[in-house]
């Protein structure tokens, strides 16, 4: 027997994403450029913030990750500034279903930058570029007490959600 069940209007995703630390100036998070002692070793623009989100929004609609969309291995995404990538997200779940993101909720895991400062940017970039209000993204930031990789320093993390809902 199978069951059906009438389409559903909300789904929800999560995602999470890292990256070491490496030579550099600064950070991009949320699509805003953060002054740090060092940067991230990364195929594209390294944005932990942005690549969570994406991978959110993908998987609330099963269309895989990050990755399967823009693949390491290829060098058209090396530097790529990762506001395209959410901006194409959007795109995604408009041509699967006529999906927006309802809110996104992001926490940034490091013990340095503080993000506090940049968070407001960061979000009225990100709904900007996802057609939402500036009250539906959340960005905030957390420490790991100093335990683990980003405890040591030696790089940052975010995980997102993301609620979709019909356009």
């Amino acid at each position: 027997m199978t069951a059906t069940s009438a389409p559903l209007s909300i789904r929800i995703g999560q995602g999470f994403d890292v990256h070491a630390f490496g030579e550099g100036d600064h950070l991009m998070l949320g699509g805003v450029r953060v002054p740090h002692e060092r940067g991230v070793l990364a195929h594209s623009d390294g944005d932990v913030v942005i690549h969570a989100l994406c991978d959110a929004m993908l998987g609330a609609l099963a269309l895989g990750d990050i990755g399967k969309h823009f693949p390491p291995s290829d060098p058209q995404w090396k530097g790529a500034d990762s506001r395209s990538f959410l901006r194409h997200c959007r795109r995604l779940l408009q041509d699967n279903g006529g999906w927006r993101v309802g809110n996104a909720d992001v926490t940034v895991i490091c013990e340095r930058p503080k993000v506090g400062p940049h968070a407001e940017a960061m979000r009225a970039l990100l709904a900007g570029d996802l057609g939402i209000a500036i009250g539906d993204i959340s960005i905030k930031a957390t420490t790991s007490e100093k335990l683990g990789f980003t405890g040591r320093g030696e790089g940052i993390a975010a995980q997102a959600v993301a609620l979709l809902v019909r356009a």
